[in-house]
């Protein structure tokens, strides 16, 4: 397999298991947050689904301004799962068309101009986009116990599904 392959079979792998988790998120906390500083359980949930299609996005281009992410609050658990689902899709899309030649091209991210990130796509493909994603999933994970709502298994049984 080549580093395209993957990278494919991993994001798909992590999809399927954003999908377990954004599916427990109950609809009548969604503007429950741990602290003030926090995301609201809605804020969070429809990020987590909808972040992967966007930095899919802004790694295409070469060079990128890191744009303002907007944190709106979910409506339903149906909008989050619809998001996820077409948000992986054009993230999947991105994946596949960079294949292995585009995995190599640098990418520069930039804030206000300055260079931010600079590094092969594949670098920046796990470590913000993979990373970054589990990252908001495992928040997600420890606002669903916070809430006495069972965690399902993902990398291995849960205390809730043994």
């Amino acid at each position: 397999m080549n580093i395209s392959e993957l990278l494919l079979a991993e994001f798909r792998r992590e999809a399927e298991m954003t999908r377990k988790v954004l599916e427990r998120v109950p609809s009548d906390h969604f503007s429950w947050k741990p602290h003030a500083k926090s995301m609201s359980l809605g804020q969070l949930a429809l990020h987590t689904a909808g972040m992967i299609g966007g930095v899919a996005e802004l790694f295409d281009a070469r060079i990128r301004e890191v744009p303002v992410v907007p944190l709106p609050e979910a409506t339903s658990v149906d909008e989050i799962l619809t998001t996820l689902k077409q948000q992986t899709a054009v993230a999947e899309s991105k994946l596949i068309a960079w294949g292995e030649a585009g995995l190599q091209e640098t990418v520069r991210i930039t804030n206000q101009g300055a260079t931010m990130l600079e590094a092969p796509r594949y670098i920046l493909v796990r470590s913000i986009l993979f990373n970054h994603w589990v990252h908001h999933r495992a928040q997600l994970t420890v606002y669903l116990r916070m809430l006495d709502v069972p965690v399902p298994a993902l990398y291995g049984p849960s205390a809730d599904e043994m």
